[in-house]
């Protein structure tokens, strides 16, 4: 679940997802390993927590894989 409610809520994927995210608008594209480097710098995440960050990301079409397999941004053409 994104926001259980037998949690606290800095355990939850929404939450960490904003680390990642505010990572990613500071330097995208950046590869996984640097990523998540920069990610557990602010934030003490595991790698699974940081998957499962990124896998709700590209669910809400903020974050992808790029042909270079860097983690980018999600550019908007709405």
């Amino acid at each position: 679940m994104l926001i259980p409610d037998n949690i606290h809520p800095e355990n939850t994927i929404y939450y960490n997802g904003a680390f990642v995210l505010q990572s990613l608008q500071q330097n995208s594209p950046q590869d996984m390993f640097n990523l998540y480097q920069d990610v557990k710098i602010k934030r003490d995440i595991s790698f699974p927590v940081l998957v499962l960050c990124l896998d709700w990301l590209y669910l809400i079409d903020v974050a992808k894989i790029n042909e270079d397999g860097e983690v980018a941004l999600c550019t908007s053409n709405h």
